[in-house]
């Protein structure tokens, strides 16, 4: 691929893989505009088959699927939502709405497509967007400073987002749009992932370590590292996860013990973590 893909996602029957092209190293790098792109990955044949056009809107990051397979790309350049319909089969997007925030860097998207919630990095705002109601004016939450990290509860009404800068991950009610519980993270916190045993856990990216909860807030832990996480994904087993770090290793988290088992070598900056159990 060109350099600096970013955020990927897989379709509901494990064909293809689709990829964002954010273009630049980091979101602190300024100057070039960056990728504006999706690579369409066909996971039996291991190759880049397709290029979804995403032209004029630049440094695409965060993308969903819903339940209709539909891809939702989000252009941080741009602060806008770009929707393909049938995106195994078209390169060209069918609607375009904005975040109403500035630096959407990810978002949350309802299992049904119909609501979703941009998460601004530079506004400090999450706001509630229609991707099928092109009419709809966003609508802006506080929920601290420099959100980031995001994850629906299991029944889709409860929205947790991490705050980079205030060290903290707040609970939102979907429906009041109210933040309804706060609680300590440790530094940096910057993803949220809901394991199988419906707790959740928190990426401290500044001091190497998980936060755990349960879906009140309450602290139920953390986990010490050797090297600062990024990202992680599940085993569909229920007992292990993969975490990314820094630099070029993958690890298996044991959930049960909530050890580090073993180590892996990838490829320079590893980030987004999707297990494929029907590849070979």
């Amino acid at each position: 691929l060109p350099d600096f893909p970013h955020e990927l996602v897989v379709d509901s029957k494990s064909r293809f893989a689709y990829v964002a092209h954010y273009g630049i190293e980091s979101i602190h790098h300024s100057g070039d505009m960056g990728g504006c792109s999706v690579f369409v990955i066909d996971l039996e044949k291991g190759e880049h088959v397709r290029t979804l056009n995403t032209w004029p809107f630049y440094r695409i990051h965060g993308l969903g699927m819903d339940e209709q397979d539909r891809l939702y790309a989000m252009s941080e350049g741009n602060n806008t939502l770009l929707i393909f319909d049938d995106p195994e089969n078209s390169d060209e997007a069918d609607r375009a709405v904005p975040s109403g925030g500035y630096k959407t860097h990810l978002f949350a998207l309802t299992r049904d497509g119909e609501t979703a919630f941009g998460i601004n990095l530079l506004s400090h705002t999450v706001t509630l967007i229609k991707p099928q109601d092109p009419t709809f004016t966003p609508i802006a939450v506080y929920p601290g400073r420099k959100p980031e990290g995001n994850r629906f509860s299991a029944d889709e009404k409860t929205l947790f987002v991490a705050n980079r800068i205030d060290n903290s991950i707040v609970a939102i009610d979907v429906e009041t749009l109210k933040v309804t519980h706060t609680a300590a993270t440790g530094e940096d916190p910057t993803r949220i992932y809901l394991d199988p045993n419906d707790r959740l856990i928190v990426t401290n990216y500044g001091e190497s370590s998980l936060a755990l909860f349960d879906q009140q807030l309450n602290s139920l832990g953390s986990i010490e590292l050797e090297y600062r996480p990024v990202a992680l994904g599940f085993h569909p087993d229920g007992k292990r996860a993969f975490v990314t770090f820094v630099g070029d290793k993958m690890g298996v988290l044991d959930l049960d013990s909530q050890k580090i088992v073993r180590y892996f070598d990838t490829l320079d900056t590893p980030d987004v973590v999707v297990f494929l159990p029907s590849i070979k």
